[in-house]
Formats: C-alpha cells, sequence, structure tokens
C-alpha cells in the first residue's frame, strides 16, 4: 500500500537543500535515507571530527555532504528549504528562528513521522514514568496481536521505517519535551503521565517546558484521546483545553470516571460504578506510581484491547531496565538500581515503594537547576541513611539538613567521590534486610555518558561484590 504523504514528501526533497543538524540516534538512519532521495545535505554538528565516530563521517565523505562541525558549527546555517534537527537542538536558537522567518521548514524526525504515520499513534510524555508506561502499552498492544512498533525517546527511529506500516498496525511513542516543542501535530491517543519542573537547565522557563508537553494534544480533534494525571495539577487543568475525549487516572481521588488505585487495587470508575480490574500485588511492578502507569496503560489501550488480555500481561510485565530494578541480593541485603530517576520527584517515587523497609538512599548527580527541598521531608521520613555524590550532593545535603532540623530527627548521610566509595559505604553500613536504592534524583552527566552508562556501572560493582 502506498503512503502518499511519503511519496509527496520524497518528491519535495528531490535535490532540495536540507540541513541535517546533529548526529544523534534519531537523525542518523535519516543520513542513508536523505542520499537515497537524492537530497542536498549538509550536516551540522557541534563535534569535531575527531569526536565523530569514524564510520559515520566515512559515511558522510562517500555520500558527498557538506559538513559544518564545532564550536561554530550553526554559522553556515543559511539558504536551507528544510532543517531536521535533533532534540538536544532547540527550535529557539536565533540561528534556527532565522531560518524559519526566512522560510525553512524546521522539523524533527519524530515530527515527519508523526504527521506522514498510516497507523494509530499513542503517544506518551512527563516528567516521570514515560519509558516504562510506553514500554506497558507496547507490551499489551504486541502480546494482543498487533504489528505495533515502539519509537521515540526509546526503541528505534521509526521514519525509516514508513514504507512498512499499515493502517492496522499502532505506533507508541514515547516524547520529549525537545521533541514536542513547536510541534504542530498531535498522536490521537495521548499520555501525560504528570509534570513537575525538569531540564530548566534547558528550557528558557518552567512555562516553557510545561507548553512543551501540552503539544502532545493540542492539535487532536474531538475523535482523540487524552489521558491525564488528576493527581497532579497541571496535568489535571490540561483537560479544559481537550478537544477529544479525556480520561483521568489517580491514586488520591475516587474519580467518577476513569482509572483508580484504592486500598491496594486498581478500579475503573464508570459513571461512579467502580469496578474491580486487579489488586496492585499481582503486578511485578511496585511502588504506587508503577500502579498509575499500569492505570494509564489500561486507559490508553482500552479501545484497542480486551481488558482480561491487558491484565493478563501487565501481571508478567517485568521492571524496565534502570528503573526500579532488582539487581541482587547479598548477605540479605536488596540491591536497585533505579538511575533513569533523574529528577527529586522520580527519586520520591522510588522511596514510596519501599514502605515500612529500611532504605539506604543513594542519591546526587549533575545539576539541572532543580528544587531539591521537596526531596528533604521523605528522605527524612522514610531513609535509614543516605549516601550522597556529584554535583548536587551539596544542594541535597543542605535541604536534607534543614528537613532535619526542622523535624529534630537524625538521618545519617555519607559524602563520596566515586561510585566505587559509594557501593563500599553502602556495603559497610548496610544490615541484613536494609534495601540500598540507587535513585540519584539527578542527571548523570558530571560523571557518566548517560542514566544507562550510569546504571551499569552501578549493576556491575554490586555484582562484583
Amino acid at each position: 500500500m502506498q503512503n502518499e504523504k511519503l511519496e509527496e514528501f520524497n518528491n519535495y526533497i528531490r535535490f532540495r537543500k536540507v540541513a541535517v543538524i546533529g548526529l544523534g540516534v534519531s537523525n542518523l538512519p535519516m543520513i542513508d535515507y536523505l542520499h537515497e532521495q537524492k537530497a542536498r545535505v549538509t550536516v551540522f554538528d557541534q563535534r569535531t571530527i575527531d569526536q565523530i565516530p569514524k564510520d559515520i563521517m566515512d559515511k558522510i565523505i562517500e555520500y558527498s555532504f557538506e559538513f559544518s562541525l564545532g564550536e561554530t558549527y550553526l554559522s553556515k546555517l543559511q539558504g536551507f528549504d528544510l532543517i531536521l534537527r535533533s532534540p538536544s537542538c532547540l527550535p529557539t536558537i536565533p540561528e534556527l528562528v532565522a531560518e524559519a522567518d526566512r522560510g525553512a521548514l524546521v522539523t524533527t524526525e519524530i515530527e515527519l513521522l508523526i504527521k506522514m504515520c498510516p497507523a494509530k499513534i499513542i503517544g506518551v510524555t512527563g516528567s516521570d514514568g514515560k519509558t516504562t508506561t510506553t514500554s506497558l502499552i507496547y507490551a499489551i498492544l504486541k502480546n494482543s496481536g498487533y504489528n505495533a512498533w515502539l519509537g521515540g525517546n526509546i526503541g528505534t527511529p521509526l521514519f525509516t521505517k514508513l514504507p512498512e506500516m499499515m493502517p492496522d498496525d499502532v505506533v507508541v511513542l514515547e516524547l520529549s519535551s525537545f521533541q514536542l516543542m513547536e510541534m504542530n501535530v498531535s498522536p490521537s491517543i495521548s499520555v501525560i503521565t504528570n509534570i513537575t519542573p525538569n531540564h530548566l537547565n534547558i528550557h528558557k522557563d518552567y512555562e516553557e517546558y510545561i507548553e512543551a508537553k501540552k503539544n502532545i494534544f493540542k492539535y487532536q480533534d474531538e475523535n482523540g484521546i487524552l489521558i491525564l494525571n488528576y493527581d497532579n495539577e497541571i496535568t489535571r487543568d490540561c483537560g479544559k483545553e481537550a478537544l477529544g475525549k479525556v480520561i483521568y487516572f489517580s491514586s488520591q481521588e475516587k474519580l467518577e470516571n476513569g482509572y483508580i488505585v484504592d486500598n491496594g487495587i486498581i478500579k475503573e470508575c464508570e459513571d461512579g460504578v467502580r469496578k474491580y480490574i486487579m489488586e496492585c500485588k499481582e503486578a511485578k511492578l511496585r511502588g504506587v506510581h508503577n500502579y498509575q502507569n499500569i492505570c494509564t496503560a489500561l486507559a490508553a489501550t482500552k479501545t484497542l484491547v480486551d481488558t482480561e488480555k491487558a491484565i493478563e500481561i501487565i501481571k508478567d510485565f517485568n521492571a524496565v531496565e534502570h528503573r526500579l530494578e532488582f539487581v541482587r541480593e547479598t548477605n540479605g541485603i536488596k540491591w536497585y538500581n533505579d538511575s533513569a530517576s533523574s529528577s527529586p520527584t522520580r527519586t520520591i517515587s522510588g522511596i514510596n515503594a519501599f514502605e515500612g523497609e529500611d532504605v539506604i538512599l543513594i542519591a546526587g548527580g549533575y545539576d539541572k537547576n532543580l528544587d531539591y527541598t521537596p526531596l528533604a521531608k521523605p528522605v527524612v521520613d522514610n531513609v535509614k541513611s543516605l549516601i550522597l555524590m556529584g554535583q548536587t550532593a551539596n544542594k541535597i545535603l543542605d535541604a536534607v539538613t534543614i528537613e532535619m532540623e526542622r523535624q529534630n530527627k537524625i538521618v545519617k548521610i555519607y559524602m563520596c567521590d566515586s561510585l566505587q566509595e559509594v557501593i563500599d559505604t553502602a556495603r559497610r553500613i548496610a544490615n541484613s534486610g536494609d534495601v540500598v536504592l540507587f535513585s540519584p534524583g539527578s542527571a548523570s552527566f558530571d560523571m557518566f555518558k548517560n542514566a544507562y552508562d550510569r546504571g551499569n556501572q552501578f549493576k556491575n560493582l554490586v555484582h562484583n561484590l
């Protein structure tokens, strides 16, 4: 079956000037695609030629693409018909604004995918819980017989897979604020798990971050479905702006309609009637935030999959790697890797997942200009010992110290300079029955390549104990 929108795009870019900004995961497959379509490509990247992998540079040279690299890499961004930016290159930077004002189409691989996809799309965004929710929705669809595709922030870039996609397929996308910025198209089924301050070291302000998130539903029509967290004030208010159907989920309110977590039971509510779905303890996922993720996935797949089948799949679903991932037990001590926790709210969710257990929390990392005050009370209330490392260690220490003085309570705090020192300290102070939770509440870029590298290094050290 021919994809007419894709054919129209292919005809448009043929022999036109196309800029590819950033040689990250999303843009690499586009290099081959644009070459096949005979576009006149210039590649831009702020790394130097020595910092870009040799196989990528060899391909650029083989294709006779022009390139502009290094610190002033955008100085030659002029006169292009189409500009494909990587998510990390925000559309608000002056060079992109100038080209857009001149008439260039500035877009991303993911926006083009949404505009040209013949299949139904489910999009998931939020400050926390995106990856688990997206993965759970994908698992429900895949194991229910759908030809499902997983992409966006996870999976693989899907634009080049468009020729293989059919109308009966379902595409599930995890979408970041950077991908959603300036986007003028929305998935037919959209999810916002929550919105809390994040990436404020990159976004102009919190308002810009919130507005980017809202693009996931702003361009839906009356047939769209929007799934929102009722417990989060910002996402709850998003329902007032929706054009289509709104479905809420909550772990704090007994909704008239939607999905709730109520006394350890997940229920579906319709006109005040609450229908039993499953007990939370039947899921392998743990923590209230994950029970909310289950509610979200049920809402997102309700029109596509029988609920009984979805429950069966949910019960068998394991935690996504680096998200409250059980690593091993040593001498009665349980070690958990929650390295994907890159904000205080995620770490709070991690702490709350171990209610009634003695937790040794490992936190700290790269500073995204976030406020750590909200983390202090959960730490003082629920954490036995706190081990800190990285740029945010002192910010967390200051917040926790103030809270300890307020409560007249003491949590033992240890400051470390390396992950090895962190592991050695945790092993020394932990007793049988304790949980050691590696949930940094901060980004990873001060000491690691990314959150996955950080989590893998943690797991390797724990496995070597």
